[in-house]
């Protein structure tokens, strides 16, 4: 019980998700996830969960992404008399993506540099706009409209978090839908609801391809989401129950779920997906056995020998012997946050959905 009244407090005086900031989402229809009917995860007999390893799972999304940027493209590799390779590019432009940042906050700018260095790696063309925290928020929504004009621009990214003089939702708004690669607008939340074409925040998508890729039963299971954040949580929470795609029932808790009832949703958990930002938050007493762990917290602390590591909500060394799945801090949900970028920026090029 002692880890249940500090999971209570824990959750009590967390005031905002400290999650990935943001990052890819995935599109419905553009890679469709069918969840399989399978049996009670095979690995639930082991004493040791089975690592679901993003960075290895968003190395092969970014591969096909890059086959996909090429066959756009029409690259074609031509082979000179002397060796050397000559690519021609007999098709459409190269995808574009816009990074918006205002301020200089430094979480902000580490998690921009590993989506242009992905953008890089598959052939993506990028380009991050910094701007002085001091703007107003009308300067920052005629910013980008500008971009949402230009036609050389396929997808942009308003970094989170903004400065506090600032409103989120109506900054996410001004992204023209079929940009929002982000999947933050208003009209893509609303399509994705209703199961309908569209981008989904890419840290929710991260989460249900790992599901998909690994196999995880979801059909008829009981899935419980701790964080309610508009753009985790809650398009987490709808995936996995979505008809079709996740048929679990879906339970979200969050810091108003009593203690006890908090207790009993987590040991009830087939699928556990854990998005608080509060370190090592989950124990293994906590968790139902052989259930597939989803750890999406990121927190920085410093251990006894001084020195700063990154963990998730998870005691992955505890859990790690409980569980049938478990995702590594870091190594895990992060990699994915930035390949579905990637995946929603090339169908935003491609004009997949129709606005």
């Amino acid at each position: 019980m002692a880890s249940l009244r500090m999971a209570a407090t824990a959750l009590r005086n967390f005031n905002r998700v400290s999650l990935l900031s943001r990052g890819v989402n995935h599109a419905v229809r553009c890679s469709p996830i069918v969840m399989t009917r399978c049996t009670l995860h095979a690995s639930a007999r082991l004493d040791t969960a089975k690592l679901i390893d993003g960075k290895k799972l968003s190395a092969e999304i970014s591969e096909e992404v890059k086959q996909e940027v090429d066959d756009w493209m029409l690259k074609e590799e031509m082979i000179k008399p002397d060796g050397a390779s000559l690519f021609m590019l007999l098709g459409n432009r190269r995808p574009h993506l816009s990074v918006v940042l205002v301020g200089d906050n430094p979480a902000s700018k580490s998690y921009i540099k590993s989506k242009t260095n992905g953008c890089d790696k598959v052939g993506i063309d990028s380009k991050t706009h910094v701007l002085s925290d001091a703007i107003t928020q009308d300067e920052l929504l005629a910013f980008v409209d500008n971009l949402n004009k230009d036609d050389g621009v396929d997808g942009i990214l308003v970094q989170l978090p903004l400065p506090k003089h600032m409103d989120e939702r109506t900054v996410c708004n001004a992204v023209v839908p079929s940009k929002d690669v982000d999947g933050f607008h208003a009209l893509n939340v609303g399509r994705f609801c209703l199961n309908d074409n569209a981008f989904l925040p890419a840290t929710a998508a991260g989460v249900m391809e790992m599901i998909y890729r690994y196999k995880i039963p979801t059909f008829g299971k009981h899935a419980v989401i701790l964080g309610r954040s508009k753009n985790v949580g809650m398009p987490i929470m709808m995936m996995l129950h979505s008809d079709g795609s996740g048929d679990a029932t879906a339970t979200i808790c969050h810091r108003y779920t009593p203690p006890e009832q908090l207790l009993i949703n987590t040991k009830m958990a087939d699928i556990l997906v854990v998005a608080v930002g509060i370190p090592g938050l989950i124990k293994a007493d906590m968790v139902k056995p052989g259930a597939a762990i989803i750890d999406v917290g990121i927190n920085r602390i410093t251990g006894p020998d001084g020195k700063q590591r990154l963990v998730g909500d998870v005691d992955f060394e505890g859990v790690s012997k409980v569980a049938s799945y478990i995702t590594p801090v870091p190594g895990g949900v992060g990699p994915m946050t930035v390949a579905m970028l990637l995946k929603n920026t090339i169908a935003a090029a491609k004009k997949i959905y129709k606005y």
